[in-house]
């Protein structure tokens, strides 16, 4: 597909399912130095809110980029930036040993000096769950 074939309107998805283990709980919390007992501490979390340890919500949106890249490629674009996100909310939790994916929908295509920029309406699922745990508008320049 070239950049310019993308459309509004136009849905890519669902990526594959990914396991979020605790291990991988572990690592984020040390890369960012958030070690909150509701995600390292799987005794203490047992007897939380979520009955488990739970995964970071920003550990959850980090995880758009290669789900993304999973679905979205263009043969005319030689670098994919993050731009940015709007609109990022948390909707439920992610429990340790859960499994997610995400549906990305263009919502805008524009032009920029190089190439064009886009926003999709992101949404990552858990297996199981109706209701979302992340939601994002996100921005991604393909340059050329």
């Amino acid at each position: 597909m070239r950049t310019t074939d993308l459309e509004v309107g136009a849905t890519f998805g669902p990526s594959e399912w990914l396991a979020i283990d605790q291990l991988r709980i572990d690592r984020f919390a040390d890369a960012t130095n958030d070690q909150q007992w509701i995600h390292t501490d799987p005794r203490r979390a047992a007897e939380g809110p979520f009955g488990s340890t739970v995964a970071h919500g920003f550990l959850t949106l980090s995880l758009l980029s290669p789900m993304f890249d999973e679905l979205v490629s263009f043969e005319d674009a030689t670098l994919t930036i993050n731009y940015g996100l709007d609109r990022v909310r948390f909707p439920a939790p992610v429990p340790v040993w859960s499994k997610v994916r995400a549906t990305f929908a263009v919502e805008s295509v524009t032009q920029v000096e190089g190439g064009i920029q886009a926003a999709f309406a992101s949404r990552v699922e858990r297996e199981g769950s109706e209701k979302p745990v992340c939601v994002a508008t996100m921005i991604v320049r393909f340059l050329r």
